[in-house]
């Protein structure tokens, strides 16, 4: 039996890239002006602007995912409106109604779709399904990027979503934890992705991508920025020494760290999935896109390998599969150890 030094429960359980390291470091010098006002910052907003090709984009550094998403849809939705997202998005069913808590009596509407992708047909459909002033009205399309499902959506599907939700009078935001998974996958500009392809506000995940903690609201209309500051700071969200928020995505961001760490994490699933595939019995639920590989391993087979230590969660995702997720520093013998395990737990 292996002695699994890396597992496949959660990108959210590798430790920090090496460029966020060195970043931290470089911040921990000496004093500093709080809350923003710093050159750390500074260099950070440079390297988003830089990265979307966007040089107006205004971008503000909260704690974690679901501040990010619940703030930036509280900016965009007043208490009577609805966000339309789909029924297995993160904000759906692992946020805690958060996005309701920061904008009291925000509603979410679930919209379904193969492999987590919304169907755009489904959108008209929810919407006139409101019963006028009886129901919420709905307000933003939350996109979820890569999706729960660990796919991709693609500019083309991305810019038909964007202009269904325009004839529908909706914002569009995009749940980005693992965003970077999704333009190493996609293999075009992080533009292409988001505003371009009518995104307007997009929470950018650092978190699952290998930083410390630090997730990025970037608003493609500065406009909807206002005041987003004060509902940080309302939230517990500003930091003070903002520097050690900000510091890490200027690393992260830089010489395109950020993208060779998500490829490497995408090509480790997909020898995953070339492992899994290949063992009797086992099966692949759908073929991956990002990091994310969702499987169906043979009764009594996930329990032998919890037992050696191995971990994943079998609650995420399709019924009666299994979720194996590759982060930054997986690596091609944790890959085959695996492999190896489940070979033998199956025969």
């Amino acid at each position: 039996m292996s002695t699994p030094s890396r597992h496949f429960a959660s990108d959210n359980n590798a430790g920090l890239v090496p460029e966020v390291w060195a970043a931290l470091q470089e911040a921990n010098v000496g004093h500093a002006p709080a809350y923003g006002d710093d050159p750390w910052t500074a260099q950070a907003v440079a390297e988003f602007r830089r990265v979307f090709e966007h040089d107006a984009l205004e971008v503000c550094f909260v704690f974690n995912g679901t501040a990010a998403n619940s703030l930036a849809l509280a900016a965009l939705t007043d208490s009577m409106h609805g966000v339309l997202c789909h029924e297995f998005s993160h904000v759906m069913t692992d946020e805690c109604n958060a996005p309701g808590f920061f904008r009291h009596g925000l509603m979410l509407l679930p919209v379904g779709g193969a492999f987590g992708k919304i169907d755009p047909a489904a959108l008209p459909r929810r919407v006139a399904g409101l019963r006028s002033v009886h129901a919420p009205e709905a307000k933003v399309l939350s996109l979820t990027q890569a999706t729960e499902l660990g796919t991709v959506y693609r500019p083309d599907e991305i810019a038909e979503l964007a202009a269904v939700a325009r004839s529908l009078e909706l914002r569009v935001h995009m749940d980005g934890a693992r965003f970077a998974n999704a333009v190493a996958a996609a293999g075009c500009a992080p533009a292409d992705l988001t505003w371009r392809a009518g995104v307007e506000v997009l929470s950018f995940g650092g978190t699952k991508g290998g930083m410390l903690a630090g997730e990025a609201v970037v608003f493609f209309e500065p406009a909807l920025a206002a005041n987003f500051r004060r509902r940080m700071k309302q939230s517990g969200q500003l930091a003070s020494k903002m520097r050690f928020l900000s510091a890490p995505w200027a690393g992260f961001l830089r010489d395109d760290a950020w993208l060779r760490h998500a490829r490497h994490a995408n090509a480790m699933a997909d020898r995953l999935a070339a492992g899994v595939y290949a063992v009797p019995g086992a099966a692949l639920a759908h073929a991956p896109e990002a990091n994310a590989v969702f499987a169906r391993l043979p009764a009594g087979v996930a329990e032998k390998l919890w037992t050696q230590g191995w971990r994943f969660y079998d609650d995420v995702g399709p019924a009666g599969a299994v979720r194996l997720m590759c982060a930054w520093d997986t690596t091609a013998a944790d890959v085959d150890a695996f492999v190896a395990d489940l070979a033998r737990a199956a025969e």
